[in-house]
């Protein structure tokens, strides 16, 4: 196995260990919204990169995980980018939810060309490395996982959370995919789409996908204002707030975040908003 040397990228507010005794699995202090909205959340973050030779089912990429031993483990997440397009284009989304305690793997896809139905199966190969063979396995939870993904990502990360219903959470970002029903679907899932997306329009796409997953998975949509098909490729506040909210709440089992998610974001930049409130 080729992994680079780590490279730090530390965290403005350095790691605090809060661990409530009634819940094993809570990571952090308790969360604030200017915490969230912040670049970076608790933890200080490391990253190794993976090379494609070492691994098979996947492209390789880039993990980030939290530097503090005194937490324990940390749950995991694997993220595809989307079509044509390589981790560097969401690359943003890595250290900022690892920085908040998970451990991520960004992958690069076995072509830029790959379709949903192989990016999910290439986001399990991942997260089945992370668990099993990465030089950071020791700090993550398997039983503890998530996936996440851009466009042709986003609907690959919905293939993955249909195929293994093992997953804690599947976070879709401007998802794409062919498939409009995922009745089976029963991981919960957290589906941001574009207002403005004219490649995979919420109407035909983000709508119907969280429209078809059953109520009783959990699930909650965000149609941020305005944005286009590539909002996921720069730093956005609404997305980090509620993709980490999400992955706290069903990966961490955190119910610090419930109240991020019900009643969830409204205002100028959030177009629409549905969830299956209250939070069971």
């Amino acid at each position: 196995m080729t992994v680079a040397a780590a490279v730090a990228v530390t965290a403005p507010l350095g790691a605090t260990a809060a661990q409530a005794a009634d819940n094993p699995y809570q990571r952090g202090p308790a969360p604030t919204m200017a915490a969230l909205q912040a670049s970076r959340g608790p933890y200080a973050v490391s990253q190794v990169s993976v090379s494609s030779l070492s691994v098979s089912g996947f492209g390789g990429g880039t993990i980030y995980y939290p530097t503090s031993t005194a937490d324990g483990t940390f749950g995991g997440i694997a993220i595809s980018p989307g079509f044509t397009a390589y981790w560097s284009s969401i690359s943003w989304l890595g250290p900022r939810l690892a920085s908040h305690g998970f451990v991520v793997i960004g992958i690069e896809t076995l072509t830029t060309l790959d379709q949903p139905a192989s990016r999910g199966a290439q986001l399990l190969a991942a997260l089945d490395y992370l668990t099993q063979r990465s030089s950071v396995r020791a700090r993550v939870d398997a039983s503890r996982l998530a996936v996440a993904g851009h466009s042709m990502g986003g609907g690959g990360s919905l293939e993955a959370a249909s195929d293994r219903s093992s997953l804690q959470a599947a976070v879709p970002l401007a998802p794409w995919n062919t498939d409009k029903s995922w009745t089976e679907l029963r991981v919960p899932t957290l589906i941001v789409g574009g207002q403005s997306d004219t490649i995979a329009p919420v109407a035909s796409h983000s709508i119907p996908f969280y429209n078809s997953i059953p109520g009783s998975a959990e699930k909650s949509y965000v149609e941020l204002a305005g944005q286009s098909h590539f909002f996921p490729q720069s730093a956005n506040t609404t997305t980090a707030v509620q993709a980490v909210s999400w992955l706290k709440r069903f990966v961490d089992d955190d119910t610090r975040y419930d109240q991020f998610i019900c009643p969830g974001p409204s205002g100028l930049l959030v177009s629409d908003y549905r969830a299956t409130c209250p939070l069971s």
